[in-house]
């Protein structure tokens, strides 16, 4: 492969992207629509088949048919496939086939590998997404093998086992995707210690990103960490304390929530609703039901979401972490931003300011958007539905079900667009940073701010 032609690999990567994400999007769909799908027999039409197979690619988990009441066991099947696509990522499925085929990874091709995973080496990728496949199918083995103890009672062996497996994939890869029907998610086991810890555990491992559990297994102790990894697990337990605290606090009295539980029940259930926000989708309290300040600050966590790498969305603890740093730095008055005993470079705390600032432009408009196309739906419930589509999480407090056709549509946009925005958007700006020559500058002048 000539130098032209990994070049122009390289530029075209986020497109590759985001058209692969699409191409498996609109090939779930059409498995969807097939009669053998639904459990009527009779095809679930385009437009639903279209959002659920968008949900699970984008492991989101927001749902317009319930998926295990709805779909036959061939349609959970496809879900479940698009699940851990969109979890492992489309480069990773990709090479470990090509693998399989013994073909060989070409640099054009390890090129795009190293931006879908955002790695900043190029060395060693393959053996990475051994790794990512690896600790991906071995976690979800754990996972189902310990939600079997309790599924296998309730349901039986062969149904209980299945279910296992099923949200267990659906956790790790954090879709929210269930099979409890009724659109309950895990509101019947709001009480269950076993399934609760299980499945906030699987979310939580999920959205770490598939480098921090690399570097968590080959260099034990956390100040042999990388620096993104000590920020990463600092970052997930302040926003997980913060969440289940706050949840704690609002909710404790709310009959509708977390009220008629005894003290332990009501922490777990805090900590379930605050890990879940990090873009997993399960609840195991009613949404529509949370008190307004507790709506608002998950439309925040929502928003802020799980890490980079990771089989979550949203703009990245990571990326917000850095502009905390950056306002600590400024308030103490030095010019370098040091944490952990290392210096975070300008150009990466100017890439975070541009991605928060544009993930909350978009998230206003879409909440804009909605509202227009839902007058009759209250702000907060629109601003909520939105962020939880854009974070991909799949929390819902309206019921993506009573959306009308419209709004339907616009929540698979805002879905695919919060997948593979935030991946494209930090490549594009890293990429123009790299290649940015200031050859002409001009002379400095101050601003009046604040």
């Amino acid at each position: 492969m000539n130098g032209k032609r990994t070049g122009r690999i390289a530029h075209n990567t986020t497109r590759v992207l985001a058209l692969g994400f699409a191409a498996v999007i609109l090939l779930g769909a059409l498995l969807l629509t097939l009669p053998a799908a639904s459990v009527t027999g009779e095809s679930v039409g385009f437009s639903d088949a279209l959002f659920t197979s968008t949900s699970a690619v984008c492991v989101t988990g927001l749902v317009v048919r319930d998926t295990g009441t709805e779909y036959t066991l061939f349609g959970q099947i496809v879900i479940i496939l698009l699940i851990q696509i969109g979890g492992l990522g489309l480069m990773t499925v990709a090479t470990l086939f090509f693998m399989l085929l013994g073909k060989r990874i070409t640099l054009g091709e390890r090129l795009i590998i190293q931006e879908s995973m955002n790695e900043d080496r190029i060395g060693g990728l393959v053996r990475l997404m051994r790794w990512v496949a690896f600790s991906a199918f071995t976690i979800e083995l754990c996972g189902a093998a310990v939600l079997a103890t309790r599924l296998i009672p309730d349901f039986g062996f062969a149904r209980g086992l299945y279910y296992s497996i099923f949200h267990s994939i659906s956790a790790f890869c954090n879709a929210g995707f269930d099979l409890f029907g009724n659109y309950s998610s895990l509101t019947a086991y709001v009480n269950d210690p076993v399934i609760n810890f299980t499945i906030m555990l699987l979310i939580i491992i999920g959205g770490l990103g598939f480098g921090v559990l690399e570097d968590l297994w080959r260099n034990r102790g956390f100040r042999r960490l990388r620096l993104h990894s000590k920020i990463v697990l600092w970052a997930t337990g302040i926003a997980i304390a913060f969440g289940t605290l706050f949840t704690l606090a609002v909710e404790w009295s709310n009959p509708a929530t977390i009220g008629p539980l005894n003290g332990f029940q009501k922490v777990m259930a805090s900590m379930f609703q605050s890990v879940t926000l990090r873009t997993a989708g399960f609840n195991s309290i009613d949404q529509a039901a949370l008190h307004p300040a507790t709506k608002l600050i998950s439309i925040v966590l929502m928003f802020i979401g799980a890490c980079p790498a990771s089989t979550g969305g949203g703009i990245k603890l990571t990326t917000l972490a850095v502009l905390i740093f950056t306002v600590r730095m400024v308030a103490r008055g030095r010019s370098e931003i040091c944490v952990f005993k290392r210096t975070i470079p300008r150009s990466l705390v100017q890439q975070a300011t541009t991605v928060v600032f544009i993930g909350i432009a978009v998230l206003l408009v879409d909440v804009v958007v909605l509202t227009l196309l839902e007058p009759g739906v209250d702000f907060l419930d629109n601003a909520f539905e939105c962020a939880s589509a854009l974070g991909t999480v799949g929390l819902s407090s309206i019921g993506s079900a009573n959306l009308l056709p419209l709004a339907r549509y616009f929540i698979i946009f805002t879905m695919f667009i919060g997948r593979v925005g935030p991946l494209t958007l930090t490549l594009a700006i890293a990429r123009r940073q790299a290649n940015s020559k200031d050859v002409i500058r001009y002379p400095e002048d101050r601003v009046l701010v604040g």
